[in-house]
């Protein structure tokens, strides 16, 4: 019943948001133009905000590299040893100190034959993940652009499940990092096949069908044969029609006038034990509960019980506002596990767990410092962890254009029994206590 109300809710808003946005006025982008076939191809220049170097261009294509990467120290010799779950059982946890060179992704991208045909293929490892299965992973996408309304793509990308997943990243207040209820409910990376466009002026959609939740470090033997998994986003912004560059956290671009948005994420996923990835890869998100046990583990629920499968169903809705360098941002999520089915004593009821975040910020000198503080909360049947963090964001390039491409953030972490986490993000799972970290980021 809850599910079907906030079903209409959802509904009922993309109705009203479609109806306010017919009203505005249309403005459609022209298409590339293919330079003339006698021209020298182009090269050697830097594009602003991460489209990287353009290597060539001819009336037959281009071709552009791009870089992103980023050093971290993690410290986290603070948080208790041990860990107690909802169930009694008790883990010792292997807490860090280490200097990494935390990823590196390099992008290859342009257009081929026709302007209106785009690819993006990127190679991307998590060094802290050595030897895991997702460690080095190559993937990207094809596009083709019928018009600004629709545009078609297959590949691997995000899945539209939460706001941190529709494509602003690494426009993030933390450097590659999320609160632990963002970390906790969102789907990850997996491979399918997408819509995208805007329904009108202000108003942006992207529709995803895709194998699973989760595809990095999971092969295709590894994949249920049910292609269910559906993930939808509905993005107005009906002061500005924008929401600055990439649709980012924070308001770097010093808007004069406010602008505004709404989000609107909807996903439903039958997962099984199988097509899980591994709880150490990289960049992938395990169905959890909210005390950090993995829905499929051997005995969880009773001696000999396992689940095999189960239906994840969530719906994520946040609202955010800029202005003269601050920003002030919130998302809720609701999430639904249900129809479970494995050997011995599994759940017969559904599992509902629901939680919150809202980050802040502001910058204090424009275009070189930011300060944000950020905080989450998970309330859910088994138990409610929650974290807050503040940090500052120096971003020391001063030649205009190219000020955002590299940063320097230092950041402290309180977290109270998280549900999630792994060896690429700055906590584990079971978190308990003060982290601290400073990251170097350099993105073109």
């Amino acid at each position: 019943m809850l599910m079907n109300r906030c079903l209409v809710l959802v509904f009922g808003l993309l109705s009203a948001m479609a109806a306010t946005a017919q009203d505005r006025p249309s403005a459609e982008d022209p298409k590339p133009v293919p330079p003339p076939a006698d021209q020298e191809p182009k090269g050697g220049f830097l594009q602003n905000e991460f489209r990287g170097f353009k290597l060539a261009e001819s009336d037959i294509g281009s071709l552009s590299l791009s870089l992103y990467t980023y050093v971290r120290y993690l410290n986290q010799t603070a948080l208790e040893e041990t860990h107690t779950d909802s169930f009694g059982n008790t883990d010792t946890l292997d807490l860090r100190q280490d200097i990494q060179l935390q990823k590196v992704k390099i992008t290859i991208k342009g257009w081929f034959y026709d302007p209106a045909f785009t690819y993006n293929a990127y190679v991307w490892t998590s060094n802290p993940a050595q030897g895991q299965g997702a460690q080095v992973v190559g993937a990207g996408w094809l596009n083709y652009r019928v018009s600004d309304e629709f545009v078609l793509s297959g590949g691997i990308w995000s899945l539209p499940s939460v706001r941190t997943l529709e494509g602003s990243f690494p426009r993030f207040l933390k450097v590659d990092s999320r609160t632990i209820a963002d970390e906790f409910f969102r789907g990850a990376y997996t491979s399918g096949i997408w819509v995208s466009g805007k329904v009108a002026d202000g108003v942006d959609y992207r529709v995803m069908l895709a194998n699973n939740l989760s595809t990095l470090g999971v092969d295709a033997i590894q994949l249920d044969n049910t292609l269910d998994t559906v993930s939808a986003q509905f993005v107005w912004m009906p002061t500005t029609g924008e929401y600055g560059a990439g649709g980012g956290y924070g308001d770097f671009d010093e808007h004069d006038t406010i602008a505004t948005r709404i989000g609107l994420h909807g996903t439903r996923s039958t997962e099984d034990r199988q097509s899980q990835p591994g709880t150490e890869d990289p960049e992938n998100t395990q169905v959890r509960l909210s005390d950090g046990n993995v829905l499929f583990d051997l005995d969880l629920f009773a001696p000999g019980a396992q689940v095999d499968e189960a239906l994840y169903q969530m719906i994520s809705i946040d609202a955010g506002a800029k202005y003269k360098g601050f920003a002030l941002e919130g998302e809720w999520y609701f999430r639904w596990l249900s129809d479970f089915k494995g050997t011995g004593a599994v759940p017969t009821e559904t599992i509902f767990d629901q939680g919150f975040q809202l980050q802040a910020s502001y910058m204090f000198m424009p275009k070189k410092l930011m300060g944000f503080v950020t905080g989450s909360k998970i309330w859910g049947e088994h138990g409610d962890p929650w974290d807050v963090s503040a940090g500052v964001n120096w971003f020391p390039v001063v030649k205009p254009g190219l000020e955002r491409q590299l940063r320097v953030s230092p950041e402290v972490i309180y977290v109270k029994d998280s549900p999630t986490g792994n060896s690429s993000v700055p906590y584990i799972v079971g978190s308990d206590g003060f982290i601290f970290m400073v990251s170097t980021e350099l993105s073109f």
